[in-house]
């Protein structure tokens, strides 16, 4: 490689996913960028493209870029490579996912690190994802504890955080229960936006905290969302009807190979249903729902479940979702470099982030509705969560003027089912 050129590479690769790729890749690339001089953006896209076939079991750069240069005019191989390669990359995210069976796959293990740091303050916080493009319940956040110790392939909490350290501040109960809450106001606060709320159990007092908090202030509700089956210690408990567990629910190809190391969605079904049974009140997210091949029996066969399995009267809420991401996380997927069809989908602008085209949004979310009771319907409050408001009417039938209307409705029918335990 010519001296000027080499210089050249060696600079514009850092910035990109090159030093990620394998070393027969990274020895490729240098002898094509080598070749056609790519730029700094050529070699971005390439060596994007080059990871997410790997990550997507899709082939390697080795064996397409032949095919794609062949029969090009030598003095347009570059730019038509360049396209046959994007084009090429673009037809495989607009093909149905295609997971293989599931039996056999290995589960991740939890390589977290438990770090005490105390915190300067502890303070309620708006949803990280909460914004004005969307129709948002306005919930408010308690960060009880700091990063995730799964290793879900769409989490955007490990983009945020250190690599598997998870941060537990010992002070939380003291600082919790000095937090100052109005009695004339009605709160809807989650602690499962910047770590899993159960599956970390008692650990420092934190359960005890919440549960404490929750009691001694009824005009709360307190949220505690899921992918564990860790309920323990709220059986040996008894949590204040104010106190709503939530599960995120994908089918059980998903949890195999998106949601590693998370429980098992039998695990995490028969969970709920101990606490449904005990007296507290439940919900489901389906966020993300994930479009594949076989997704509508898969889902299907969860939603039959719920209805088979769960009183509506002891479930608050089901929600609906789907992917949603900024360019950083897609860089910390594509850094992260575990096998995963995450990012193998027709990614297009949406709302300042990107996602699902909106299509496909509203044909996972109406079968998902449709598949419910009209029980369920008038029982169970029913939402999208970081969709925008468009979606709601041919989804559901209706829609909320604003945010305000929307978090007004979802604390009323919360609040009707409280009071009912009570």
């Amino acid at each position: 490689m010519p001296f000027d050129y080499q210089m050249k590479f060696e600079s514009i690769a850092a910035q990109t996913l090159f030093p990620k790729l394998p070393p027969k890749q990274q020895a490729f690339l240098r002898e094509i960028s080598h070749q056609h001089r790519f730029t700094l953006q050529e070699l971005r896209q390439v060596s994007e493209i080059a990871h997410d076939l790997e990550m997507w079991n899709c082939g390697s750069i080795q064996q397409q870029w032949p095919e794609i240069t062949a029969n090009s005019d030598p003095k347009q191989i570059k730019k038509v490579a360049l396209e046959k390669l994007r084009a090429y990359s673009d037809a495989l995210k607009r093909e149905p996912n295609r997971y293989p069976k599931s039996a056999g796959i290995s589960v991740a293990e939890t390589r977290a690190r438990i770090i005490h740091r105390e915190k300067p303050r502890l303070g309620l916080g708006f949803c990280p994802v909460a914004s004005t493009k969307t129709r948002c319940c306005n919930l408010l956040t308690l960060d009880a504890v700091d990063n995730c110790g799964y290793a879900c392939s769409y989490c955007s909490i490990q983009s945020f955080f250190s690599d598997h350290q998870v941060y537990f501040d010992p002070e939380f109960p003291n600082k919790l229960a000095a937090l100052e809450i109005e009695r004339d106001r009605t709160y809807h606060i989650g602690t499962g936006q910047s770590s899993d709320s159960l599956m970390w159990g008692n650990s420092l007092g934190v359960l005890d905290a919440l549960l404490t908090f929750a009691a001694k202030h009824p005009n709360v509700i307190l949220e505690l969302k899921t992918k564990s089956a860790n309920i323990s210690h709220l059986l040996k408990n008894d949590p204040p009807p104010n106190l709503i567990c939530t599960w995120s629910l994908n089918p059980q190809t998903v949890v195999d190979y998106e949601e590693r190391g998370s429980a098992p969605l039998d695990k995490r079904l028969d969970a709920a249903q101990q606490l449904a049974e005990q007296g507290t009140l439940v919900g489901f997210h389906f966020h993300p729902m994930i479009q594949y091949s076989e997704w509508r029996r898969d889902y299907s066969g969860i939603f039959t479940r719920l209805q088979r399995d769960f009183d509506p009267n002891r479930v608050a809420m089901v929600s609906f979702g789907t992917l949603t991401f900024i360019k950083q996380v897609m860089r910390k997927i594509r850094e992260r470099g575990a096998n995963s069809q995450i990012l193998k989908m027709p990614l297009v602008e949406a709302d300042g982030k990107f996602s699902y085209p909106e299509e496909i949004k509203q044909e996972l979310f109406s079968f998902a509705y449709r598949s419910f009771s009209e029980e369920w319907k008038q029982s169970v409050f029913f939402y999208l969560c970081m969709e925008n408001q468009r979606l709601w009417k041919p989804v559901f039938g209706f829609e909320y003027a604003s945010n305000e209307a929307f978090e007004q409705a979802m604390k009323t029918s919360y609040c009707e089912k409280i009071a009912k335990l009570t």
